[in-house]
């Protein structure tokens, strides 16, 4: 069974920074990209960043680059997300998806919250 674990997420003030972590299991982690997306209050699911297998190729959202850095620790199989300089419309429930770009396959765990106020 596939499980994913986010946990980091924290309340912290604008400008301040997060780093999350995903715990996976039930699957060969190293053999597939990974993504972070997010779910604010009203919201649709968005796409944050993405991941390859190899740690190779990154990819982020454009509200989030040059602040968020995806990486990923095949040995440990975790998924991290490092937020700097954290806004308050990054206030979501954050969440490690597997198999983004298949719906019918798609797995996600039950989320970390980040909520950024001052």
């Amino acid at each position: 069974e596939v499980q994913l674990v986010e946990s980091g997420g924290d309340l912290v003030q604008p400008g301040g920074s997060l780093r999350l972590s995903c715990a996976t299991s039930g699957f060969t982690f190293s053999q597939y990209a990974m993504t972070w997306a997010r779910q604010a209050p009203g919201k649709e699911l968005e796409w944050v960043s993405a991941i390859d297998g190899g740690a190779k190729s990154t990819y982020y959202a454009g509200s989030v680059k040059g602040r968020f850095t995806i990486s990923r620790d095949n040995a440990k199989n975790t998924l991290y997300l490092q937020l700097n300089n954290l806004k308050t419309e990054d206030t979501a429930m954050y969440y490690c998806v597997k198999d983004w770009n298949n719906p019918s396959s798609r797995v996600r765990g039950q989320g970390t919250q980040v909520t950024v106020s001052s």
